[in-house]
């Protein structure tokens, strides 16, 4: 059952899948348009689940649920990996790999291998004070106070100096 992102409640559930691109006007209508089919006939064993959705800087694909209605299952998390490796191939895009990085570089989202990330961080052209995204946020609470955050106070500090 699908519900606007932001009607969940905050303990609900959350997954992030980061791009490795941003999406272009045409492509963003299309992927809203999948991602409403599959949340609205998202279940668990029968049972309806209670998601909804959001994409943020045209590149970051938000999903919550609802545990407090119904929690997700191992097939139901399994068909929405399916589903988000489906949009991977589909608009050529990398949305599961976790071992890359995106942070902001003024107004524009950068987003390296986790590798370049180290290295900038030991040459200094990224600090504690660089915005990154937290991607490994479990809640809608979390998601909103601690997704965007500086890099001291997120997993990456520990690459800074």
């Amino acid at each position: 059952m699908l519900v606007d992102f932001d009607a969940l409640p905050e303990e609900s559930r959350v997954w992030v899948y980061q791009s490795n691109r941003s999406f272009t006007e045409d492509e963003l209508v299309e992927l809203k348009d999948k991602l409403n089919t599959f949340l609205e006939n998202w279940t668990a064993h029968g049972s309806d689940l209670q998601a909804g959705y959001d994409v943020v800087y045209k590149r970051f694909i938000v999903i919550g649920l609802n545990q407090n209605m119904n929690n997700a299952t191992g097939c139901s998390i399994d068909a929405s990996v399916h589903f988000i490796q489906q949009l991977e191939k589909e608009y050529n895009v990398d949305l599961m790999d976790k071992m890359n990085v995106s942070y902001r570089q003024g107004e524009f989202i950068a987003y390296k291998p986790l590798i370049d990330f180290r290295k900038m961080a030991k040459d200094r052209a990224v600090s504690k004070n660089t915005i990154v995204f937290n991607n490994l946020v479990t809640n809608i609470a979390e998601f909103k106070e601690n997704w965007e955050v500086p890099a001291s106070e997120s997993w990456h500090s520990r690459f800074l100096n």
